[in-house]
């Protein structure tokens, strides 16, 4: 057995005695029942689609009785009667039924998402959509993957966090000296990605919000394993005297779950899709929240990287984990503006305006309370929006292109592979004074 699977056993024997009860309510013997609605869309987006028509925001009347204030209101969105009018239109002419509808006001836009008959080939109505003057976005329904595979220093800042000595990439990024300048204590990060246990000991109190966009199953989204690794990762409780620390450990963070797993499919990645993803970046652009934590990728969206690229446009910060092909295509790791981040490992990433990341064997958190080690550039994504917290926490009025340059110049090469430095960032800020963290 080797020296890491021997600290992931002494990891797991020693994790909360009562985070192995089973999920409530689960049967091995359930009869299995044929997903219909979003359950379908979620289950094969195969024949689905999304069509976005028209619908400017508008002036909603007041009723008798009501005050003065609400003449001459600012207009807000509502469905008007035309957008209705052209999506039954639409569903009658092309023989499709509506699964689902939301607003986009930032495109002045109403989305449905259709299925379509299994006798039609969804690449020839979308171009028959296409030059349909009624439409103005036409695509697939498409699917995403998060990019993780599971697998098992003297610092300034002394912790009694016991496994802070394992997590490796926590030190070689000098992220323990880098608290002695910031700890993320007003910066905000909103992470996309699957649900997590934000009531894991790590992360207790370390959640502002969560949403679930996905469904209603609250239970389900304590379990989701990919969400916690991420924000562990963030977020984690730093001089709590158990687990690890994050790289921003007075960061607030919320969480929206736009990713799910398959049912009945235990050894399957998360999942996402253009619908669910929409519904979270249209939620966090009514947020304060600064930095946005993509760890996932697929193919090209229009709808999706307009949507990203007004969010970059504001001047938040995305940060994207680098495909497993390791090319910067897709979405959103190809959205311009977006910063991409891979692992460390790999060469060449700075000749490409990638930035390198721990990814491989990282220690982080595990729902049902538990540590254990995962793998990939969703990590290495993580360690980066936790270190542009600490630089925002210092320096609010930083903007992408200079957060970005920062960390760029902040790799060097110490005889290990080259990654960011939040010590050597923070120190670059200027007029930069060593303030003691928040123990």
């Amino acid at each position: 057995m080797t020296p890491r699977f021997l600290i992931a056993a002494l990891l797991l024997s020693l994790t909360l005695s009562g985070c192995m009860t089973a999920p409530v309510g689960t049967s091995a013997n359930a009869p299995a029942s044929k997903p219909s609605g979003e359950a379908a869309m979620r289950a094969d987006s195969a024949r689905y689609i999304i069509v976005a028509v028209p619908n400017p925001l508008e002036h909603v009347p007041g009723r008798a009785g009501t005050s003065l204030s609400s003449y001459g209101a600012p207009p807000r969105y509502t469905m008007g009667n035309r957008a209705a009018r052209t999506v039954q239109a639409i569903a009658v002419d092309y023989g499709l039924q509506e699964v689902a509808a939301w607003p986009i006001p930032p495109m002045n836009a109403h989305c449905v998402v259709f299925e379509i008959s299994a006798s039609v080939s969804r690449e020839a109505l979308l171009q028959a959509l296409s030059r349909d003057a009624r439409v103005q976005l036409a695509q697939p329904l498409q699917d995403f993957s998060v990019n993780a595979t599971s697998d098992e220093a003297a610092a300034a800042v002394a912790y009694n966090d016991p496994y802070m000595p394992l997590q490796q990439g926590f030190v070689d990024m000098q992220v323990a000296r880098a608290h002695k300048l910031s700890t993320g204590k007003g910066a905000h990060i909103a992470v996309i990605d699957t649900g997590a246990q934000t009531e894991h000991p790590e992360l207790r109190g370390q959640i502002d919000a969560a949403y679930n966009l996905v469904d209603e199953n609250a239970a389900g989204f304590q379990l989701d394993q990919h969400g916690t690794q991420v924000a562990g990762i963030i977020a984690a409780v730093g001089n709590n005297q158990q687990g690890i620390v994050g790289v921003a450990p007075d960061v607030k963070v919320s969480l929206y779950k736009a990713c799910w797993y398959p049912a009945n499919q235990p050894m399957a990645g998360a999942r996402c899709n253009s619908f669910t993803l929409a519904k979270a970046l249209v939620a966090v652009m009514s947020s304060d929240a600064r930095t946005i934590n993509m760890s996932l990728g697929g193919p090209e969206d229009p709808l999706l990287s307009t949507l990203l690229g007004q969010l970059v446009k504001q001047g938040r910060a995305v940060v994207a984990a680098l495909p497993s092909n390791g090319e910067r295509t897709g979405f959103p790791a190809g959205v311009p503006g977006v910063i991409v981040v891979g692992m460390a490992d790999n060469d060449n990433l700075a000749s490409r305006g990638i930035l390198a990341a721990p990814g491989k064997d990282v220690l982080t958190l595990q729902p049902q309370g538990r540590y254990d080690f995962a793998t990939g550039s969703s990590m290495a994504a993580a360690h980066v929006s936790g270190m542009i917290a600490l630089l925002q926490s210092s320096a609010p009025q930083l903007d992408i292109t200079t957060i970005k340059n920062l960390l760029m110049d902040s790799e060097k090469n110490a005889g290990k592979p080259l990654m960011v430095n939040a010590e050597r960032a923070l120190e670059s800020l200027p007029n930069q004074a060593p303030r003691l963290a928040r123990r």
